[in-house]
């Protein structure tokens, strides 16, 4: 009996010596894991040149896609353009560098804009252009704008500019159409082909000067 008593004492401790030994290899195992996640170096902040970069992508994007009309994009452009102004002069006062505290002003101001894009992406507010020949080259001249931010042979100011023009066109367009039941007369047609082989020209000129969007680190 006394021998029977310690063999079922004996066998439960050594079942709770098992589960401890695989206890601790778990641990082990989970805290090699976590380890090698706590030692992952956490991902380098975005520097202004890379900031300025991917904010004219985001630009570019929604103009292709239609989410940004001319009017929102040239005023986008406009803010862009004076903060690259402001980053510009900041670094010509100290030596071609931008102090901690102008990088987080900037980084203020890009946030700022950040907000804008996405609510001017995501409005009501779309840019339709129809299949109809005119509306074929009001999309045709937004792709040529959109292809100059991505390359950066557009610059923020150059793109403000260029998409006013096109917001005066397309405004134009729209109060003919709504004064002759939704079509355009043939002097109308004329009028706004020569207006946008102005606005071609125009393109082709900012996109192949000396200015491009060259970002600094």
């Amino acid at each position: 009996m006394s021998f029977q008593f310690s063999k079922w004492k004996i066998l439960p401790a050594g079942v709770l010596l098992l589960g401890t030994v695989a206890v601790g290899q778990d641990a082990s195992s989970t805290g090699s894991s976590t380890q090698g996640t706590t030692t992952t170096a956490p991902a380098p902040k975005p520097t202004i040149a890379q900031r300025k970069e991917n904010q004219q992508d985001r630009i570019a994007n929604g103009v292709q896609s239609g989410q940004l009309t001319a009017g929102e994009t040239s005023k986008l452009e406009t803010k862009e353009a004076a903060i690259n102004g402001e980053t510009r002069a900041d670094r010509a006062a100290n030596g071609g560098k931008l102090t901690a505290a102008e990088k987080q002003q900037v980084n203020k101001q890009q946030n700022q804009l950040s907000k804008q894009i996405y609510n001017d992406k995501h409005n009501a507010n779309t840019a339709q252009y129809g299949n109809s020949k005119v509306g074929q080259r009001q999309e045709n001249q937004q792709d040529r704008i959109a292809q100059g931010i991505k390359s950066g042979q557009l610059t923020a100011g150059e793109t403000a500019k260029l998409e006013n023009q096109q917001k005066g066109i397309n405004q134009q367009v729209k109060a003919d159409r709504a004064a002759n039941g939704g079509k355009l007369t043939t002097g109308e047609k004329k009028q706004v082909n020569k207006e946008q082989n102005a606005a071609s020209k125009n393109i082709y000129n900012k996109k192949h000067n000396a200015n491009t969007q060259q970002p600094k680190k």
